[in-house]
């Protein structure tokens, strides 16, 4: 109960951005790659521009202390310095949050979403202070246990501010456990609330939303998180569940 009504503080702190997405019906050819961790106010920033841009990328978990994914980021860009996205599609290394929003928005953004600037300096604080109310969980690396790394990469569907979703990308941060991100905003009135709401409420609306879509023929049902592992044909609805099976299997 906790990490739920601290999510949700962290998640008013930052003004519940990373919430909705943009109505979107494809995403760049090459998977877009962004070396972070969770605990960071302006890879935060970063993942909340994913959501509502509705991009998927691959997450390259970089807590402190960390041995994983830091040196490798080091050889990619220069120095280690968080976030860092690399965009295949335009052969480009970026740091620095504001720089890495603007390009996506100037990239892959479509209409209004295009133009709209990065959080300023009440946004950033807002950020920081969301951290600092999860107790910086997501911050250091969990190197007292022999972690393992999984061959393929597991999926999660998950979106920025859901108090849900947070607790499973701290826990595959510190865990330095790379994975799929994919943003499952939400994109209409029927979306709003838990899953129940939609079905009670709206049982005929159209699901919305490429991954949204796509979860609701996997699964059966738009509920994040969800997690989906190949390595070991397990899929994942319940953050408390998923919690218990990345710290039995990569733990």
């Amino acid at each position: 109960m906790r990490h739920i009504v601290t999510s949700i503080a962290a998640s008013t702190l930052a003004g519940w951005r990373g919430t909705m997405a943009a109505r979107r019906t494809d995403g760049p050819p090459l998977m877009l790659q962004l070396y972070e961790f969770e605990a960071c106010p302006f890879c935060r920033m970063v993942r909340e521009t994913l959501t509502e841009l509705d991009l998927d990328a691959v997450i390259l978990p970089c807590p402190r202390g960390g041995t994983r994914f830091r040196p490798q980021a080091e050889a990619v860009g220069g120095r280690q310095q968080f976030p860092l996205l690399v965009d295949d599609n335009v052969n480009r290394v970026i740091y620095e949050s504001r720089e890495i929003i603007a390009h996506l928005r100037q990239t892959y953004g479509q209409g209004q979403a295009r133009e709209k600037s990065p959080p300023g300096r009440v946004g950033e604080i807002g950020s920081a202070l969301a951290s600092v109310v999860r107790g910086m969980a997501g911050m250091h690396a969990d190197t007292g246990v022999d972690r393992a790394c999984p061959r393929e990469l597991p999926e999660l569907y998950s979106f920025e501010s859901s108090p849900y979703c947070r607790r499973v990308r701290e826990v595959l941060c510190e865990l330095e456990v790379p994975y799929v991100l994919r943003n499952t905003g939400k994109i209409g009135l029927a979306d709003m609330g838990p899953p129940w709401v939609r079905e009670k409420l709206f049982p005929n609306a159209p699901v919305e939303g490429r991954n949204r879509q796509h979860l609701m023929d996997e699964a059966g049902r738009v509920q994040v998180p969800y997690l989906v592992d190949a390595n070991t044909q397990t899929a994942l609805h319940e953050s408390a569940d998923i919690e218990a099976y990345l710290r039995r299997t990569y733990g």
